[in-house]
């Protein structure tokens, strides 16, 4: 996954694109509220396909359309070669960035069972 990110009137905006298939990244989210991403995204796909986990249902994003990814979310899919932009409110996004970077760090040191 490639991402370059900049901060805009307290939001952070992002261009996300995504080199391999991603599926089921939601052990990253472990530790946050119900282990779901709290923050609120506002974005558009341009490439590909990406699948949103909520507690209740499943949502589809398709290239050509924009999209509201409302708290208590997980990213279930993400096709390889999807791009999209994205913003989100910079201080949120910074709490929910400091847990999945703390699982990915435990992820990667932990030896295969």
């Amino acid at each position: 996954m490639e991402s370059r990110s900049t901060e805009w009137e307290g939001y952070q905006v992002s261009f996300t694109t995504v080199k391999k298939e991603q599926s089921n990244p939601s052990p990253l989210f472990k530790g946050l509220p119900d282990n779901m991403c709290q923050t609120p995204h506002w974005g558009y796909v341009f490439k590909g396909k990406m699948v949103v986990r909520y507690k209740d249902r499943e949502e589809t994003i398709n290239a050509g359309e924009a999209y509201y990814m409302e708290p208590g979310h997980v990213p279930a899919y993400v096709a390889e070669g999807t791009e999209w932009l994205e913003f989100s409110p910079k201080e949120e996004m910074d709490k929910t960035m400091a847990v999945i970077l703390e699982n990915f760090k435990k992820m990667a040191t932990e030896k295969p069972k």
